[in-house]
């Protein structure tokens, strides 16, 4: 066949066409792929957020402290935080923790109710790979925990107890009856070291006292009732100490209800606002309370919690409690009220 030279040239054009569109359509080598600048910057990281829980067991001040620590913290480290209420209920409080778990949280910062039978769920929930930080209440080998912070209970009863032992002495004549105000059906062992610790620096100075009543009342209402059945089954009682916040204010209520003012003189545990107002009322019936550092607990086990999650070694902590101090507050020493007081608000952002 014989091509005239426009065709030859039509030919070739063609080829060429066909050519440069095959190259355009064929993929380039992955290894020559280059994201420009600004590809590279919108390029989303790859980012894990953290989820933790802040849990405590009652509606008090001392708890409302604990809870405001944990929030802080997480608040501070830029970490999403849920927080629970176990309500003084062991079945509550293993629901509670298994609902983390099936939203796996990342971490758990809590208040046991119970340092035995809550070891199990605890235990359960760092199976499952949640954290533990525990406050308050140091849980019985519990080797998994990150670690914690606590009061010692033993030294909050030793602290206000040498203040009884003191008002005892210079009051009383060294003598006295005493009716004692505790937890232990909801926290033995918490309560039986602060009962002891009392006991232990009153009876030091002042061996000829009595320990004429001792019964659990630690809610609030339960105390007014359970204090003046006492008062009234124990006319010549001149002592009443309570294990913890609920009780003393409903022990120093009760002695004002009964018209024992002057007559019978409370010391007791915790401190909130309430209690300061107590201590500086004129009825002169409360005299001492040892307050704890329930934000500082909260906060710094939160704290070790979050570093740990984020890869901080906190292994020197691992299953340790480490304890925050208690600090005496006494009508004898107004400017000490005073200044607990004043951080308490700063605290609580009033």
């Amino acid at each position: 066949m014989k091509f005239t030279k426009k065709a030859l040239i039509l030919a070739t054009l063609t080829a060429v066409s066909l050519s440069s569109a095959a190259c355009s359509n064929a993929k380039p080598a992955a290894d020559s792929v280059k994201p420009t600048a600004s590809a590279q910057a919108k390029a989303p990281e790859k980012k894990t957020d953290l989820v933790v829980a802040g849990v405590v067991f009652q509606e008090d001040q001392f708890m409302k402290l604990l809870s405001l620590g944990y929030q802080d913290a997480a608040k501070a480290a830029g970490v999403k935080v849920l927080t629970g209420n176990t309500a003084n209920d062991q079945g509550k409080e293993a629901e509670l923790v298994n609902t983390y778990i099936s939203q796996k949280v990342n971490g758990i910062a809590i208040s046991p109710l119970n340092q035995d039978s809550s070891f199990a769920i605890l235990k359960k929930a760092d199976e499952a790979g949640v954290k533990i930080a525990l406050t308050n209440t140091a849980l019985t080998n519990a080797s998994f925990a990150v670690g914690g912070y606590t009061s010692d209970n033993k030294n909050i009863g030793e602290i206000t107890g040498k203040a009884a032992a003191q008002y005892i002495k210079e009051k009383l004549d060294g003598k006295a009856k005493i009716a004692v105000l505790q937890f232990k059906s909801q926290l033995p062992q918490q309560s039986a070291d602060r009962v002891n610790g009392f006991l232990d620096e009153v009876k030091k100075v002042n061996p000829n006292v009595e320990v004429v009543a001792d019964q659990d009342a630690w809610i609030q209402d339960k105390a007014v009732s359970v204090t003046g059945d006492i008062l009234t089954a124990h006319p010549d009682i001149n002592i009443i100490w309570s294990a913890n916040e609920g009780g003393t204010i409903g022990a120093t209520m009760a002695v004002k209800n009964a018209g024992k003012a002057g007559k019978v003189a409370v010391f007791g545990t915790d401190a909130s606002d309430q209690l300061i107002s107590m201590l500086k009322d004129k009825d002169n019936i409360l005299q001492a309370i040892t307050g704890q550092n329930p934000y500082d607990i909260g906060y710094k086990a939160m704290d070790l919690l979050i570093k740990g999650l984020k890869g901080e070694d906190i292994s020197a902590n691992k299953g340790k409690t480490n304890i925050i101090d208690g600090i005496l507050l006494s009508r004898t020493n107004p400017d000490g009220i005073a200044k607990f007081e004043a951080d308490l608000k700063a605290k609580m952002g009033k």
